[in-house]
């Protein structure tokens, strides 16, 4: 068995191990939901982080580093700058919410506005699900010892697993834990990149490389409104917040990852454009040619726990908030069951999606820019207090997300512009829909 492949064994048999410990300790559903709302400042930081730095924002990153250079700086520039923002509202967020961003809509606009977005979330999250599946998978196949399929049925199922058993304070756990591998994996190539030869030639950081023929400004505008905006309004954000044990604690945590994220940018950006300029493979490729095998056991155990934090925090949450469809009072014993069922069914079917796609970018996209359009104005009304149109709550939702979800296929089909510009009237059809009454008995 080479090293790389105990690595991975082992952080395998961690993560399963931390489940089943965490078992012991759900005394009440809130535990199980939210850590009980007693979480403290590191693994609050430490789940936030990882779960923020999932396959998109690693391979995403380095991805997109390939073709655009320094521009890809962008991508977790976009990610601080909503965190940013989310730091002095993330308050409202712990004292109105519970335990979801749907039960925080409720609370501000009613109960259908609750309906629609427990519907229309963990269906745009499955896609988010599988992609992390679709991810682990790859990295998992790479090591050729196993086949794409049968890598994805074994990732997912061991991410299911811990899931189902400790629930938040499994995910806490494994989070801080998963944290951890990821830095120290980035860190270690980033400085056996550093001193090859190649290093040398490495294109010059400026302001004129932060923008060129393939990343304009009309693409960081729409990275801020699909992207940016899901970290200012997102229920695995806020999944984090809500297991704080105090304001201060959830604060400062947000604050802590977004300063974070500024390094680590530059580290990805800059594996990136190394990887790109002296190999073109693909970064798992890369890493394996330039580091000895502990290090680059240690960099594939880091890549999974990017994946793997993801996606056990989007589907606790979107179980959850299925769950609240069919309970009032989550605390109840039966809501807590039909929680874990729901991991089991959503687990199973972000499976079968990975086993059949196999495009991870696209998949998150997609979802990412459904739910913008969506959710992102409505929940800012509610947070800021804003006077809106109760009655089109509702209306505002379905249209902004399907015509923000129109724009993106439409880029995808090769009008970038047009589709750009279908995303970005998107926001101004919801913002009509929630503050301009088109009720004429209303207007009378």
């Amino acid at each position: 068995m080479s090293i790389p492949v105990i690595f991975v064994a082992v952080y395998f048999l961690l993560v399963v191990l931390l489940g089943i410990l965490s078992w012991f300790k759900i005394k009440t559903p809130a535990d199980y939901y939210v850590a009980g709302k007693k979480a403290r400042l590191i693994p609050v930081s430490g789940s936030l982080l990882a779960t923020i730095l999932g396959g998109s924002a690693i391979l995403g990153t380095i991805e997109l580093s390939q073709s655009t250079g320094w521009a890809a700086l962008w991508f977790l520039f976009c990610a601080a700058l909503g965190l940013f923002v989310l730091a002095p509202l993330a308050k409202y967020v712990s004292r109105y919410g519970k335990f979801t961003l749907p039960g925080l809509l409720g609370h501000f606009f009613g109960e259908r506005a609750r309906f629609i977005a427990s519907i229309i979330i963990p269906i745009a999250w499955l896609g988010i699900v599988g992609a992390q599946i679709i991810a682990a998978a790859k990295i998992l196949s790479g090591l050729e010892i196993i086949s794409y399929s049968n890598a994805a049925i074994f990732a997912g199922v061991v991410f299911l697993l811990y899931t189902l058993a400790g629930g938040q304070v499994s995910i806490l756990k494994t989070d801080t834990l998963q944290s951890i591998l990821i830095v120290a994996g980035l860190a270690a190539l980033t400085v056996f990149a550093s001193r090859t030869p190649e290093a040398a030639s490495m294109p010059k950081l400026n302001a004129e490389a932060l923008f060129n023929d393939s990343f304009s400004g009309i693409d960081l505008l729409i990275l801020l409104l699909t992207y940016s905006v899901t970290f200012v309004v997102g229920p695995d954000i806020y999944s984090r917040v809500f297991c704080a044990k105090d304001e201060k604690t959830a604060t400062r945590s947000i604050l802590i990852v977004a300063f974070l994220l500024l390094p680590i940018s530059f580290v990805l950006t800059y594996l990136g454009i190394f990887s790109g300029q002296t190999s073109g493979e693909e970064i798992i490729s890369f890493a394996q040619h330039l580091l000895p095998d502990w290090f680059y056991g240690l960099f594939i155990a880091a890549l999974l726990s990017a994946v793997m934090s993801s996606a056990d925090t989007t589907l606790l949450t979107s179980s959850l908030i299925l769950s609240e469809l069919f309970h009032k009072d989550m605390e109840e014993r039966n809501a807590l069951q039909l929680t874990r069922i729901f991991i089991v069914i959503l687990g199973s079917l972000s499976i079968v999606i990975a086993l059949f796609v196999t495009s991870i970018l696209q998949s998150l996209l997609l979802a990412l820019t459904f739910f913008s359009g969506a959710f992102v104005v409505p929940m800012l009304a509610g947070l800021l207090k804003l006077k809106v149109v109760n009655k089109q709550v509702t209306s505002a939702i379905l249209a902004g997300g399907f015509v923000a979800l129109a724009g993106k296929l439409i880029n995808l089909w090769g009008a970038s512009t047009l589709g750009n510009l279908v995303i970005i009237l998107a926001f101004a059809v919801n913002a009509l829909f929630l503050f301009v009454s088109l009720s004429k008995r209303e207007k009378e």
